[in-house]
């Protein structure tokens, strides 16, 4: 098993992959020699193979992730306290293409839901979405009384609940009015109550443009002030659309009609080295079969934005990414915020130092094709291949803003563990050993094996196995411990 990595030949830090003591003589993967640890190195954290002087860039993954801040001499401990960023505010960046390309390969099956627009949905849930935060335990007891019709084709019954809908304005309003169509028009939905208020800003008279030509009967719609008793309402719709999703079935479908939303949150140094890039390598496998992949959580592209932007398969869809990464940052500005408030107290207890070492972990989800679209808050996938999002690295907004996209999965990797679900299968892919073991009632997929034995290919096609069994109707972790919730990016004033 190795003991400590080093990820680049060009690298001045290497990575423990195990908790490290003084005086311990320990072989470098990725090098040809021993490294005598001079001071304890937690698991996931950085070790100097060199001596770096204070002002010089500290090199992980091939790229700066930092400065030192003092003298760092080698076989010590590379972190926060003699570690700073480099990263500033918006950039001039230039286009030089790196043309990445990957060879096409016959697509796989699964067992999927063809629905009206020929769109597959990986589920038969029935979705209860309310329009406005005033109607969310109106929205609940339908949910608890509809949970009878669970069975056969009908997998779930789930009231998407929110605080938004009323009192908002401007971007706020917008971004509301879409994600709620784009959820209610959702693949993995097969029946779909929206209910109303009334009185709201984004009643369902307001929302209804924004979903286009969606199946009339497959979304319904209840204005609860409109009828005296609206439970009673309520349950005649349902009925309605129970007896629709009865007769709905799966068949053989390719595996280019997957969609796959690619999100990272509470990682640690292993991060980087097992499960974001057996991520990257899944998402390489699937765009080759001719199926979308949507990276997201801009915030943490900072530092590792140009390797995105180089990889962009033409020049108006790099301009789409500088405008991306600069408007975000314009966004923090704006707010008098700094724009590189991260990473959190857990990942930076697991390892990661500065945004930059985050970032250039994180990107490693996007694996090496190009990028083929560029999309704003509440877009949705249009494009084959491998989607930048528009989001925050808030868990839930992000996992919520793919969901909306069309993802009919998102994959999760983790280092330190969460129990959360968006409103689609959220597969929770761990990057070490430890939390798989203590928190298997959360952990889907455990990629810190890749440590101990095997290869990121064969590890990639395990995960890949695994997306299809769950495609296939395999609940993960989430869905069995009835975790599904959604979040709304708030930017603005509330009135």
């Amino acid at each position: 098993m190795n003991e400590l990595i080093k990820i680049n030949a060009a690298d001045s830090v290497a990575v423990a992959l195990r908790p490290l003591k003084s005086g311990e003589k320990i072989p470098v993967s990725g090098a040809d020699f021993e490294l005598k640890i001079l001071e304890e190195i937690p698991m996931g954290h950085k070790v100097a193979l060199k001596d770096i002087h204070k002002g010089e860039a500290i090199i992980k993954y091939g790229f700066p992730i930092g400065e030192a801040t003092s003298e760092i001499s080698t076989g010590y401990h590379v972190h926060t306290s003699n570690t700073r960023t480099l990263l500033s505010g918006a950039h001039d960046y230039e286009y030089h293409p790196t043309n990445p390309k990957l060879e096409k390969v016959m697509p796989e099956k699964f067992n999927g839901y063809v629905r009206s627009d020929g769109r597959v949905g990986i589920r038969n849930e029935l979705w209860i979405i309310p329009t406005v935060g005033c109607v969310n335990d109106i929205a609940l007891a339908i949910e608890k009384e509809a949970e009878k019709f669970i069975g056969g084709s009908i997998e779930n019954v789930r009231a998407f609940t929110h605080p938004y809908g009323c009192s908002q304005m401007a971007d706020d309003q917008e971004n509301t009015r879409k994600m709620l169509a784009n959820i209610a028009t959702h693949p993995n939905a097969g029946g779909v109550l929206m209910l109303g208020l009334g009185c709201e800003n984004s009643g369902i008279d307001t929302i209804k443009p924004y979903m286009g030509n969606f199946d009339s009967e497959r979304v319904k719609f209840l204005i609860t002030q409109d009828v005296h008793d609206e439970h009673e309402a309520a349950m005649k719709i349902i009925n309605e659309l129970v007896e629709k999703m009865k007769k709905d079935v799966r068949v053989p479908c390719d595996t280019s009609k997957l969609i796959v939303g690619l999100k990272c949150g509470g990682s640690d140094g292993l991060s980087g080295i097992t499960a974001n890039p057996t991520i990257g390598y899944f998402s390489d496998m699937l765009v080759a079969q001719g199926g979308a992949t949507i990276l997201t959580e801009v915030p943490e592209m900072f530092g590792a934005e140009t390797i995105l932007m180089n990889r962009c398969r033409n020049e108006e869809t790099y301009k789409k990414t500088v405008d991306l990464i600069n408007n975000f940052k314009a966004y923090y500005a704006s707010l008098g915020m700094p724009c590189y408030e991260n990473p959190s107290p857990g990942n930076k207890a697991g390892g990661i130092t500065t945004l930059e070492d985050k970032a250039l972990g994180c990107t490693q989800k996007s694996g090496s094709g190009p990028v083929s679209d560029v999309l704003p808050y509440a877009g949705k996938v249009v494009t084959q291949g491998l989607n930048l999002l528009s989001a925050p690295g808030n868990d839930l907004v992000a996992s919520t803003a793919l969901a909306a996209a069309g993802a009919q999965i998102v994959l999760f990797s983790t280092g330190r563990g969460t129990p959360f679900g968006c409103p689609v299968p959220t597969v929770k892919i761990s990057s070490n050993s430890d939390i798989a073991s203590r928190k298997s009632n959360w952990i889907d997929f455990n990629a810190g094996t890749l440590v101990e034995s095997g290869t990121l290919p064969e590890k990639a096609r395990e995960l890949f196995d695994y997306v299809l069994s769950v495609a296939n109707g395999k609940k993960t972790r989430n869905e069995i411990n009835k975790f599904q919730g959604m979040a709304i990016f708030k930017t603005g004033a509330t009135l």
